[in-house]
């Protein structure tokens, strides 16, 4: 639910565009703060929003230094002039002042509902764009928590989930650095990146952002607004961890993908031990032959390069985690030759144990 302040020396003009932008989607609109520029920027002292709607001829303060100072003081914004066919040239320059678009006056439904269906667009966009960037900056430090909701989903163990999305949350508000409004695109891409992961076990999911109508006020204290935000992300995290455990069910109750994840369990659990293909066909009650075949046709991968997988997964865990020495995380699990397991670990992570270590410790 994205909030807009709509500012206008006119009382009546401010309650009629506040009565037609509430129609148009679920926005919360505040129209009675705002008769001029200068008490727009005070109330966004002391409030949040993330559209502005604002006439361009107005006392104390027009609407072109009001748009120069938002996205000044409040970059994360996006502005919307309305104006009158007389100010037409006024409105066309508000553009160069960072206005997302125009309206002018008798304002039609139609071209109101394009503004601010843009104005949404683009928010969505920015935002978006700038939490994945973090993301991608970020997540390889803290890669143990995407496996942690690889392996919960992957089990079914919805009895863990409730602890899983707080940690999660605590997590993306430390990347959000005090830019709230971005744990909400960072919850989905967050849920987008599991998403990816689950799919390479086929794993299918859609996920759905919802609406956040039932959260909020009409207005957003500032003192609110890290508690509003939080609210917002822990339901889209919830809601999509719900729809990854519905699809896990489906993917367990399949005969063949229980086989698969009777196999995974194994061999999470003996990684460290020297494992031959009997012993895997043993757990799966089937030939070495088909079971090795089913696994395949399932996952798209070889047991052996599963459980190549698993090693590295552990090995940068404790590269990572520990003080150990190279060599003592090789046999910790199941190399005896440490340079056997330096290649297959630059082969994995595209480079070697050290290389990677100085990297991810950089």
């Amino acid at each position: 639910m994205h909030h807009v302040l709509i500012v206008d020396d006119e009382p009546w003009i401010r309650s009629s565009l506040e009565k037609r932008v509430t129609s148009a989607s679920e926005l919360a609109v505040v129209s009675e703060a705002a008769p001029n520029g200068r008490k727009a920027l005070e109330w966004l002292e002391l409030h949040h929003a993330d559209i502005c709607i604002t006439d361009v001829r107005m006392p104390v303060m027009d609407g072109l230094e009001l748009i120069r100072l938002i996205n000044e003081r409040f970059p994360w914004m996006v502005c919307i002039v309305v104006s009158s066919y007389d100010d037409f040239q006024y409105a066309r320059e508000s553009i160069h002042h960072g206005a997302i678009d125009y309206i002018l006056k008798p304002i039609e439904q139609e071209v109101l509902n394009a503004a601010l269906g843009k104005a949404i667009a683009e928010l969505t966009r920015r935002r978006y764009h700038e939490a994945y960037q973090r993301v991608v900056r970020l997540l390889p430090h803290h890669r143990p928590m995407m496996e942690r909701w690889v392996k919960q989903v992957q089990a079914y163990q919805l009895e863990t989930m409730p602890l899983m999305v707080v940690d999660t949350l605590e997590m993306l508000e430390s990347w959000a650095d005090g830019a709230f409004y971005l744990l909400i695109p960072l919850s989905m891409v967050w849920l987008n990146l599991v998403c990816e992961e689950l799919r390479r076990d086929k794993f299918d999911a859609t996920l759905d952002e919802g609406t956040d109508s039932a959260i909020g006020e009409k207005t957003l204290p500032k003192e609110r607004e890290r508690s509003y935000f939080r609210l917002c992300a822990v339901r889209r995290l919830e809601e999509g961890a719900l729809r990854l455990f519905g699809a896990a069910k489906e993917v367990i109750d399949h005969p063949a993908r229980k086989v698969v994840e009777e196999i995974k369990r194994y061999v999470e659990r003996h990684y460290a031990e020297k494992l031959s293909l009997q012993d895997i066909a043993d757990v799966a009650e089937m030939s070495r032959n088909y079971s090795a075949g089913l696994f395949k046709q399932e996952t798209g991968m070889t047991v052996w390069n599963y459980l190549v997988a698993v090693r590295m997964r552990k090995a940068r865990e404790l590269l990572l985690g520990t003080s150990m020495k190279v060599y003592e995380i090789a046999g910790e699990v199941g190399y005896e030759n440490v340079v056997y397991f330096s290649q297959l670990f630059k082969e994995h992570f595209g480079m070697n144990p050290g290389e990677y270590k100085k990297r991810m410790e950089a």
